[in-house]
């Protein structure tokens, strides 16, 4: 019998996993897809992010990132990160050093798709895998989610991301976020010569009519040769809560809750989080993830959610550029709040 079973292959069911060999804990993974996995993701690793893999002896290639730039059609305003630099890198590229990881530290990684499980009062069982512990790292739209009953209402404002790299030399060493009126487009570079872009906002539009609305953006990458376009959503999941009845099923990342791709730190909670659930479960305090994870996500959270109030708002949503422009040591100061 393993002492955790993680549903879901990704950056940080993998971390979790890893975490969870380092406090010397036994661990597999179940992951049907094969290779590198890709999907929608904005790509720039915030500052503690790269720290926390760091700290997992993960170093994965990309591109270092300065700091964060708002614009709009008529301002640009930057802010540095303070904390050391970002780093842009492929989804796909994360997703291998992490692998790579994982195997050097013992997990096995099984080509299985669980959906369904059966619990007792000592163990889990999935997919002819017996766990002391299971932790569903299976996404937005998690099917473990939904199997213990824990799946939110729809959002009142759902937002979509659509995501496409563009082969052209980067131009800046910012994550760009250019605001037009009704969605934002996050550029990160990611290598020498390939950009991403990700386009946030309400269902709708098509990749390029999204784009559309960023001519500055548009002429800036001058038709380059594209990529496909990948998409996610609806982003806000309000899970109500972390650990499943009976306490043997935990959820992390993207699976325990989202509020919405804007700030940029999926990663960064994300790996904060499964830190925090395997420290639970080496203590024999499974319960005590709610709390764990509730002051994790907390300042990313509260942050987001302004945001997005603001964002929503006539009045002050065509403001946040130019507000930020007025007032860089407020705009820099929100930085270091979401990067350290």
């Amino acid at each position: 019998m393993y002492d955790v079973l993680v549903v879901g292959g990704g950056p940080i069911g993998l971390a979790t996993a890893c975490y969870a060999a380092e406090a010397g804990l036994t661990a597999v993974v179940a992951e049907p897809r094969t290779g590198p996995i890709d999907k929608a993701c904005g790509e720039g690793l915030m500052p503690p992010a790269v720290a926390a893999l760091r700290g997992l002896g993960v170093e994965p290639a990309g591109r270092q990132l300065r700091g964060i730039r708002y614009c709009d059609a008529s301002h640009s305003v930057d802010a540095e990160f303070r904390s050391g630099p970002g780093r842009g890198v492929r989804r796909t590229v994360l997703h291998e050093a992490l692998a790579a990881r994982a195997e050097a530290a013992g997990v096995k990684v099984v080509p299985e798709r669980v959906t369904e499980f059966w619990q007792s009062a000592g163990c889990v069982e999935a997919s002819g895998i017996t766990a002391r512990y299971l932790v569903a790292a299976d996404g937005l739209h998690s099917p473990i989610r939904r199997a213990c009953g824990l799946d939110p209402a729809p959002a009142r404002h759902a937002r979509y991301g659509l995501r496409r790299h563009f082969q052209t030399a980067p131009w800046t060493d910012f994550v760009e976020v250019h605001w037009s009126a009704g969605s934002e487009a996050y550029v990160t570079p990611v290598d020498d010569g390939l950009v991403g872009v990700a386009v946030l906002g309400p269902a709708g539009d098509a990749f390029d009519e999204r784009l559309a609305a960023f001519p500055e953006l548009l002429d800036r990458l001058g038709g380059a040769t594209a990529g496909p376009v990948r998409g996610a959503g609806p982003l806000r999941q309000a899970v109500r809560r972390r650990v499943a009845p009976g306490g043997r099923i935990l959820l992390v990342g993207d699976a325990a809750g989202y509020v919405d791709a804007l700030t940029g730190e999926g990663i960064s909670v994300g790996l904060g989080q499964a830190r925090a659930l395997v420290a639970c479960l080496a203590a024999g305090r499974p319960a005590d993830y709610e709390r764990q994870w509730r002051r994790v996500c907390r300042r990313s959270n509260l942050l987001t959610v302004a945001l997005l109030a603001a964002r929503r708002n006539p009045v002050l949503g065509p403001r946040i550029v130019p507000a930020a422009g007025v007032l860089p040591a407020v705009f820099g100061g929100a930085v270091r709040l979401i990067t350290g």
